[in-house]
């Protein structure tokens, strides 16, 4: 994943304050995008930069598409690009999936792993 060094970052946010326009540190398939920052003055004047935790939404608020049989040897990330067209979702199936450690989604062969939509958005059943 490409990053932005941190003055960089710095320096495109200083830009466009100005202007008005937000700018984000994380791409749009990144599970920080969006999140908001927070900044903190230092004891020696320093301003420090973090961002507000993330809070990872209950498996109740993903609408299921599909349930799918994990064989043995499947990957996350060539799951997340298989069924999510995007390798670097793979935080998508671990949130809908109620996992904090990515490897406990696919250690059991046989497993049922749910195929979801992102978190909020209603599917057919909940509609």
């Amino acid at each position: 994943m490409n990053t932005i060094p941190s003055n960089n970052v710095s320096s495109l946010m200083a830009m466009l304050a100005p202007l008005g326009l937000a700018s984000q540190a994380y791409a749009q398939n990144s599970r920080y995008y969006g999140v908001p920052t927070q900044s903190v003055t230092t004891a020696d004047g320093r301003t420090v930069t973090c961002l507000v935790r993330r809070v990872v939404p209950q498996p109740t608020a993903f609408a299921t598409l599909q349930l799918i049989s994990l064989r043995d040897g499947d990957r996350l990330d060539q799951l997340a690009a298989q069924y999510l067209g995007d390798p670097l979702l793979f935080w998508r199936l671990c949130d809908a999936n109620g996992v904090l450690r990515p490897d406990e989604l696919t250690e059991t062969a046989g497993a049922t792993l749910r195929i979801t939509l992102p978190a909020g958005i209603p599917g057919a059943a909940n509609a």
